[in-house]
C-alpha cells in the first residue's frame, strides 16, 4: 500500500502570538486539533462511512517537539498527519507543522505525536477499535517501531510550587470535559506563576528569555467544570547549562492540601533563549547557581 499523509493548511490568528513575537506554544496544539479533525474526517470518507456510530475519541497523550519559532503571517501553515500506530484500544497520530518553499525545501516548526483512545459516548467507558475503524485508518498508516511512551514525573508535594487551576465554561469540549488543548494552557499558567520569582531574584544578571523545546502531557482522567479550583503542583527536576526541566501534575484536590487523585501530568523542557539572535544560549557564569538558589526547594534535581 502506498503511504499517504494527510495535509491540512491551518490559518494563523494575530491572537496566537506571544510576547516574543512567536506563535505561543499552546496554540500549536490547537492547530494539531484542527488537523486531527480533518484527518479523521478524511479517514471516514475514504472508508465510505458518513459518521461512525462509535466515533468518539479522547486524547490520552501529547508529545510535542518544537523545532523552530513560527512568526505571524497571513499565509496558512501546513500540517501533515499520519497514523503511526494502531493498537487494540488506541491509535497514534504523528504530525509535522512546516512551511514549504517552491523548490520543495521545508522549514520544520514542530513534530508531535498524539495518542487517541475510543470510548463509548453513552457510558464514557473505553472500548476497542473495531474493524471498520481500523480500515478507515489504514490509508494513512505508516506503522513503525517507535511507540509513544507514558509521561512519567516525580512531583513531591512538600517541595512543589502550588497553583490553583480554575476551569471556565469555555474550556469544555463537546463531551463536557476540559478540551485537551486547555491543559497546555493550565500548565503554562502554573509554570509562569511558579517561575515568576526568577525575575526579581536574577535582576543582577542580564535578562534571559526561555522557550519550550519539548512539552509532553499525559491525560489521566477528565477534568470537568466545577466551582472549586483544581491544584497544579510543579517542580524543577533538572537544571542544565542551557535548559531546565519542569515536571507538573494537576490533581482534583482543592486548597493546596497536597491531596487528591492525579488528573494530568506534564514534563516540559525550557531552553534559555537569546531574543536578538533567536538562538539558544548558555547563560553567564553564576546564573545557573543563582537560579537554583532562588527557586529553593522547588528544585529536586
Amino acid at each position: 500500500m502506498t503511504e499517504v499523509r494527510h495535509r491540512y493548511d491551518c490559518p494563523l490568528r494575530w491572537g496566537d502570538i506571544d510576547q516574543l513575537n512567536h506563535v505561543n506554544n499552546v496554540k500549536y496544539v490547537d492547530y494539531l486539533q484542527e488537523a486531527r479533525g480533518a484527518l479523521l474526517h478524511a479517514c471516514r470518507a475514504a472508508a465510505g462511512v458518513e459518521h461512525h456510530h462509535n466515533d468518539a475519541y479522547v486524547v490520552r497523550r501529547h508529545e510535542v517537539t518544537f523545532r523552530a519559532p513560527l512568526r505571524f503571517r497571513f499565509q496558512a501553515v501546513s500540517i501533515e498527519s499520519w497514523v503511526s500506530e494502531i493498537r487494540t484500544a488506541s491509535f497514534t497520530l504523528d504530525h509535522e507543522i512546516f512551511e514549504e518553499q517552491p523548490d520543495g525545501t521545508r522549514t520544520l516548526y514542530l513534530r508531535a505525536r498524539t495518542v487517541l483512545a475510543p470510548f463509548v459516548l453513552a457510558t464514557g467507558q473505553p472500548r476497542r477499535l473495531d474493524e471498520q475503524e481500523r480500515n478507515a485508518l489504514a490509508p494513512y498508516a505508516e506503522l513503525g517501531e517507535v511507540r509513544s511512551r507514558p509521561v512519567l514525573v516525580d512531583v513531591p508535594r512538600d517541595r512543589a510550587a502550588h497553583h490553583a487551576v480554575q476551569v471556565r465554561f469555555s474550556d469544555l469540549d463537546i463531551y463536557r470535559h476540559v478540551n485537551n488543548v486547555k491543559y497546555f494552557e493550565f500548565f503554562q499558567e502554573a509554570r509562569i506563576a511558579s517561575l515568576g520569582r526568577l525575575r526579581q531574584g536574577l535582576k543582577e544578571f542580564p535578562r534571559i528569555a526561555s522557550v519550550i523545546a519539548q512539552a509532553d502531557v499525559e491525560y489521566v482522567a477528565p477534568i470537568v467544570l466545577r466551582p472549586q479550583p483544581y491544584d497544579c503542583w510543579s517542580v524543577v527536576s533538572h537544571v542544565g547549562t542551557k535548559s531546565m526541566v519542569l515536571e507538573s501534575e494537576i490533581t482534583d484536590g482543592t486548597g493546596g492540601s497536597g491531596e487528591g487523585a492525579v488528573l494530568a501530568r506534564s514534563k516540559v523542557v525550557l531552553v534559555f533563549f537569546d531574543t536578538e539572535t533567536q538562538r539558544s544560549l548558555t547563560p553567564v557564569d553564576g546564573f545557573r547557581e543563582a537560579m537554583i538558589d532562588v527557586l529553593g526547594d522547588m528544585v529536586t534535581a
